[in-house]
């Protein structure tokens, strides 16, 4: 027997030995291969299921995730991304609640400067109005953020014509806080009781600007 004979009997044992090893480690197919059914389209299309509006071939997660699209929330959310198309509800959102808790501790703390760099101009009025009140009591506020125990988007609008975008969020929180006098005495509270507070908050914002920021425009609770 030739070489040449002998290396075809070598590569034909190698060839049977590696089918034989990827048919253990990834099974056959018999049986299993898919088969048009022309029952499986109608079944499909009569399951219920939610009523999601498609944008570009798809739904749009980022909004579904928070919001019924089909709703004026939705639809807002939706124009805004449009007018902006690199912004999206998740990133807004998880700047919203750091927003939050740096603006609840700068009240809490008298720290106009930095309230002024994230409210609009009434908003900074009402909080300044308060802050003033409390400072000409002698009265000051120590309080410790806990931590964000619920947060949740309740609504959104979008005003095309000025392009600008608000969006309203649900806010839970837990803090600690006392209030002092001018002698550094606690009249009020309980440094150890730990208290929730709850927000409803709009923030606002022109869509495509070059500003990043968002104001806080308005608070309920």
């Amino acid at each position: 027997m030739g070489s040449a004979s002998t290396q075809l009997i070598v590569l034909a044992i190698i060839a049977v030995f590696l089918i034989l090893k990827l048919r253990s480690v990834l099974g056959t197919r018999d049986g299993f291969e898919p088969k048009n059914d022309p029952t499986a389209k109608s079944a499909a299309s009569n399951r219920k299921g939610p009523d999601l509006t498609v944008l570009d071939g798809g739904v749009d997660a980022d909004i579904a995730d928070h919001v019924d699209v089909k709703s004026m929330a939705g639809k807002a959310l939706a124009a805004m991304k449009r007018a902006e198309p690199s912004f999206t509800v998740d990133e807004f959102l998880a700047g919203s609640r750091q927003a939050y808790e740096m603006i609840l501790m700068a009240f809490e703390g008298d720290d106009l400067e930095t309230l002024q760099m994230f409210l609009s101009e009434d908003a900074y009025d009402s909080f300044k109005s308060v802050i003033d009140a409390r400072q000409e009591q002698g009265l000051k506020v120590d309080a410790q953020f806990v931590g964000i125990r619920q947060m949740e988007l309740k609504d959104a609008s979008f005003d095309g014509a000025t392009k600008t975008g608000e969006i309203t969020v649900f806010f839970e929180c837990e803090l600690t806080s006392v209030v002092k006098n001018e002698a550094d005495e606690i009249i009020e509270g309980d440094k150890t009781a730990i208290k929730r507070q709850r927000d409803e908050w709009t923030f606002a914002r022109t869509m495509g600007s070059d500003d990043p920021n968002w104001e806080l425009v308005e608070t309920g609770g």
